[in-house]
């Protein structure tokens, strides 16, 4: 199932970043999550996985030798500019888990999936609130986390009829090109990371030239059907 499958043999050694070295781990994980219409038919089950995370990170962190001495989760729903206005995008604060579970329980059991119109959706937007986050940079090991979970393609940066929106944000990258510089920029190049579960379609295909990234390509539209939460888990503690 896309990119995912080649990485089953290697999962210890992706990047080619070593596993046991009982370093302490300070991670942010920003989580995009497309909160359109097609995403009804499993958003409950992706808000459950992800309220489970924590816990779930912290286990396979440990089993990999991996001690993770700060934890902080943030998420960013999004839809569509040109469907969805002010709805379009949200963005919570970093969530320091498990302490404050309770507030981040709260803030991912109130995410709706509605709206959204037709593919595309505006994911690029949410990548670049993403990557403007206000990054952990406690202890020596700090990984700046992106997790993309979308069903859809995503509206070309600068698109006239999502940036005539009032609710469209006024400092967004007006390109792919500019994005990437964005990334990197990110505050080290050997922090940030990208995991995508994303169709096989434009813009997620021309991301994995970027350093750092890992995908498993989905069914368009599909509601993210496909989606593996402890193999996304893996993923991202292997990648860390």
């Amino acid at each position: 199932m896309g990119v995912f499958d080649d990485l089953q043999a290697g999962l210890d050694t992706i990047g080619g970043f070593d596993v046991n070295d009982g370093a302490d781990y300070y991670v942010d994980i920003v989580m995009c999550i497309d909160a359109t219409g097609s995403m009804s038919p499993i958003i409950e089950e992706v808000k459950a996985n992800a309220m489970a995370f924590c816990e779930k990170f912290h286990e396979e962190m440990d089993a990999n030798g991996k001690n993770v001495a700060g934890l902080r989760i943030k998420v960013i729903p999004f839809r569509d500019y040109a469907c969805d206005g002010t709805a379009a995008m949200d963005q919570s604060e970093f969530f320091v888990l498990p302490e404050q579970n309770e507030e981040f329980r709260s803030y991912v059991m109130g995410i709706r999936a509605a709206g959204g119109g037709d593919e595309p959706e505006n994911a690029l937007e949410a990548m670049a609130l993403a990557m403007r986050s206000a990054w952990t940079t406690d202890g020596v090991k700090q990984r700046h986390v992106i997790l993309m979970l979308t069903d859809a393609s995503a509206v070309p940066l600068g698109d006239p009829f999502r940036t005539s929106s009032p609710s469209y944000p006024k400092d967004m990258p007006a390109s792919l090109a500019e994005l990437y510089g964005m990334w990197e920029d990110m505050p080290s190049k050997n922090s940030a990371r990208l995991v995508l579960f994303a169709p096989e379609a434009y813009p997620w295909t021309d991301l994995m030239d970027w350093n750092n990234v890992w995908a498993c390509f989905c069914q368009p539209g599909g509601g993210l059907g496909e989606l593996d939460f402890d193999m996304i888990t893996q993923v991202l503690v292997s990648a860390v």
